[in-house]
């Protein structure tokens, strides 16, 4: 006869529009960060669960605050919070920087972990006035939301979901062409991502506009057609570990290292300085 366990596995968190609580000292952190970031006046955006709930509705359980700087922002903002008794650390110079408070913490980010996409001055330009956690604050807006989802396809985590609910939440009322200049030459991202789109929700295809669709399509077609021999390998944008064997064992470029040295190398900073905030030993 056949056993039958007697507990299910744990399962993972499901989409819901009801709202959940943080633990107090997380809470509190949060706070605190917001409002003396607000009262430096020091340009920031809210993004993450925060910013997901305002355009979709949708509520996630999130152990952290996620905070949108552009680069020149970054270490005055570390800086002044440190002057302020709060702990930080640069977990990577490339994008990310934690304030911490005993296993709580806020993350700073200044763009993707993959160097493709940075924050610059109009993300915070273009982000829309909101309450977060009672702060009046600002939340990213919807294109710029979109955009910084478009690199989370790591086999850990993808951000699919999220980036055709905020289409759907918004019911394809964005500004298309600046989420087309944030994808650049990485388009053939974007275009994927609206053919997940168009594959959950095909009665709102026209929630993309059909210039655009035509538009990517066919330069999709052209590059198909006409395959460029000469074109690198790109697979560790997408996710570095999964495609570690291609660089490593199979020899194809090293392009993850490519764009982060060139994005260090914008920002003043190289691959082998010490860290300005440098993360403490767990």
């Amino acid at each position: 006869m056949f056993q039958y366990a007697d507990h299910a596995p744990e399962s993972l968190p499901v989409t819901s529009s009801i709202p959940s609580e943080l633990p107090e000292e997380q809470e509190t952190l949060a706070r605190e960060v917001l409002v003396a970031l607000e009262q430096q006046r020091i340009p920031f955006a809210v993004a993450g669960a925060y910013a997901l709930l305002q355009h979709t509705g949708i509520c996630r359980t999130t152990k952290d605050l996620d905070l949108f700087l552009a680069s020149e922002s970054w270490l005055p903002a570390l800086r002044y919070l440190e002057g302020r008794g709060f702990h930080c650390e640069v977990c990577d110079p490339v994008w990310l920087a934690k304030v911490r408070r005993d296993d709580y913490f806020v993350d700073l980010i200044t763009g993707m972990s993959n160097a493709v996409l940075s924050v610059d001055e109009s993300w915070i330009r273009h982000a829309e006035p909101a309450s977060v956690l009672g702060i009046p604050t600002r939340v990213l807006a919807p294109e710029e939301l979109l955009v910084s989802k478009l690199f989370v396809t790591r086999r850990e985590r993808f951000d699919g979901a999220d980036i055709v609910h905020i289409i759907y939440g918004t019911a394809g009322n964005l500004d298309w062409g600046r989420i087309l200049h944030h994808a650049g030459d990485h388009w053939e991202i974007l275009l994927w991502a609206l053919v997940l789109f168009r594959y959950v929700y095909p009665a709102q295809t026209h929630y993309v506009p059909a210039v655009l669709w035509q538009d990517l399509l066919d330069r999709f077609r052209t590059l198909v057609l006409e395959p460029d021999g000469q074109g690198k390998f790109r697979g560790s944008l997408i996710d570095d570990n999964m495609f570690a064997i291609d660089v490593k064992d199979w020899g194809l470029d090293d392009i993850l290292q490519e764009y982060r040295s060139r994005r260090l190398s914008k920002m003043g900073m190289k691959a082998d300085a010490p860290a300005p905030f440098p993360a403490r030993n767990k």
